[in-house]
């Protein structure tokens, strides 16, 4: 009798950007770095509530986390530490890369590593760029990673974006090779093809915003072709009553505060329809495997 295939499912790359609800690229404007300290944190409450989500479905994470925050809340991410999850770097003060010199950018991201080893008491591996704010303009950042001893990079998003995007980007993980013989391996954000052009989904405001039906058949388009879908959030977006601030465009409110309220149903019906990993897991099985990277 002929014996019915199965099929291993893809594990797709779960990350959350650690980080205040102040800082995000948005509210520059509004929210100056001076201001932080006036403005109500609200990291606690929401990472605790992502936490216990995660532990309610068994599913592990990277928190690509802010420096500042690892600082001012080193309780918090032992927390995230004693649940499983891997800890990563998304800067200090969560400046856009692309707007530092390459020496600013490495004092900033040892300052970075220096209070999330302290907080987590872990090796810091991964790096994220605020804003997805790498690309073809700093090469060198990515050199510096490598230098500073980081074996992966998530900061490419191959779309055109208003704010971020490296439009002619790669869309698949790949390896990086410098001097010296180091290597930094680059996992871009998740897109598909659309009439020429790369559409951003599974992360952020894509998620937040979109119908669920068709983030999953997304998602599954992504699987199909044995890729991982990257997909990504922040813990502010799961704040039912997030604190409301005077003087916002309606680009700014939409960003902020649109669908915030189904952001949990949404991401609980995600991690029950699909399975995930740490994007440290996820490349340590593809070195065990020998898969190729380009």
């Amino acid at each position: 009798m002929p014996t019915e295939e199965r099929t291993t499912p893809v594990l797709n790359l779960l990350t959350v950007d650690l980080e205040e609800w102040f800082v995000v690229e948005a509210l520059n404007s509004i929210c100056p770095r001076d201001s932080w300290e006036s403005l109500p944190s609200t990291i606690v409450a929401n990472t605790r509530r992502l936490l216990k989500l995660f532990r309610r479905y068994h599913v592990k994470a990277t928190f690509f986390t802010v420096g500042l925050c690892a600082e001012k809340n080193p309780l918090l991410i032992q927390e995230v530490v004693d649940d499983g999850h891997e800890i990563a770097c998304h800067s200090y003060y969560h400046r856009r890369v692309d707007t530092l010199s390459p020496e600013e950018f490495q004092r900033d991201t040892e300052r970075a590593m220096d209070a999330i080893v302290k907080a987590s008491g872990t090796l810091v591996v991964g790096y994220r760029a605020p804003s997805w704010s790498m690309g073809v303009r700093t090469p060198w950042a990515f050199e510096i990673l490598s230098k500073l001893g980081f074996e992966y990079d998530s900061s490419i998003f191959p779309i055109k974006h208003d704010i971020y995007g490296m439009p002619d980007g790669p869309r698949k993980v790949f390896r990086m090779q410098f001097e010296g013989n180091r290597t930094l391996f680059e996992v871009p954000g998740s897109t598909f093809r659309l009439l020429g052009a790369n559409v951003p989904i599974g992360g952020g405001g894509f998620l937040r915003h979109s119908p669920y039906w068709y983030t999953k058949r997304r998602l599954e388009e992504i699987n199909a072709s044995g890729d991982p879908a990257n997909v990504y959030l922040h813990p502010w977006e799961l704040d039912p009553d997030p604190p409301r601030i005077p003087g916002l465009s309606a680009l700014q409110k939409f960003r902020m505060y649109s669908s915030t309220n189904h952001m949990e149903t949404r991401l609980e019906r995600l991690l029950s329809d699909f399975e995930f990993v740490t994007m440290g897991e996820y490349l340590a099985t593809r070195r065990r495997q020998q898969i190729g990277f380009r």
